[in-house]
């Protein structure tokens, strides 16, 4: 859009593959299981993912590969590889070389190191910092308190967003540029990590966030479809279709 950005910080929670790339030029799984991987809250939806990864306050960073990197390392390579006075074609072809070896290397060993050049060039652009579940918490605490927030409630994955750019302001002091940092979810998606921060503050989080639509939602009824696992997609689509049937019949009685 034309925003003069002088670098992107990167914010990763527990799960650091991205941080660790740009502490090490090296990206590798790391997967944890067992008592390791342990953590965060199912009510959040911590269970919500593939083995391997550790489970933390923000859910929807629990990952090991993020499927936008590879986009990230075709461009490094782009750059880094080749020079004005190949062709276009070649420079891509080339730099689509480089990261098919490094994702064979990713699948194939678990992880690949790019030379100094790549690195220094991501780190043109960004910079990157890890914010564990402790942080998370003291993060949403602290703004909550803040007299200049008064009063707002972020939710673990913005926390640890906000936490990244206090950072990142504070390796040059005073700070080279602004840093700004946009809120990723209302915080009563993850309302019991909230609670865990700021145990304190439950009716004033009921009263002044809390949305009016999801006020009093757990009590009223569910209605839950199940179908056998070894039904496989079949029996998801069976249950998809008769009730898309059954709100078509519906209708047609209402004079719809």
């Amino acid at each position: 859009m034309g925003l003069p950005a002088e670098k992107l910080v990167i914010a990763t929670n527990e799960n650091d593959i991205l941080h660790r790339f740009w502490e090490s030029g090296k990206y590798e799984k790391h997967p944890v299981y067992g008592k390791e991987a342990e953590g965060g809250l199912v009510a959040d939806g911590v269970k919500a993912h593939e083995g391997g990864v550790k489970e933390t306050l923000s859910p929807a960073m629990d990952i090991l590969v993020s499927s936008n990197f590879e986009r990230l390392l075709w461009y490094l390579s782009y750059e880094v590889y080749s020079t004005s006075a190949d062709a276009v074609s070649q420079r891509r072809a080339q730099a689509g070389d480089h990261v098919r070896n490094w994702l064979n290397d990713l699948k194939s060993k678990g992880g690949f190191r790019v030379d100094q050049q790549i690195l220094n060039k991501a780190k043109s652009d960004f910079a990157s910092y890890r914010v564990s579940d402790e942080e998370t918490i003291e993060m949403i605490k602290s703004t909550f308190s803040s007299p200049s927030s008064k009063g707002y409630v972020l939710d673990p994955h913005s926390a640890i967003g906000v936490a990244a750019a206090l950072r990142s302001a504070e390796v040059a002091k005073p700070p080279s540029t602004h840093h700004i940092a946009l809120a990723t979810a209302h915080p009563a998606k993850f309302s019991n990590a909230v609670e865990r921060a700021l145990p304190e503050e439950k009716a004033y989080f009921e009263e002044k966030i809390l949305p009016i639509e999801f006020k009093g939602l757990e009590d009223k009824p569910r209605r839950v479809s199940h179908v056998k696992k070894s039904d496989g997609w079949e029996g998801v689509r069976k249950v998809v279709v008769a009730e898309v049937e059954a709100e078509l019949q519906a209708a047609e009685r209402g004079g719809i």
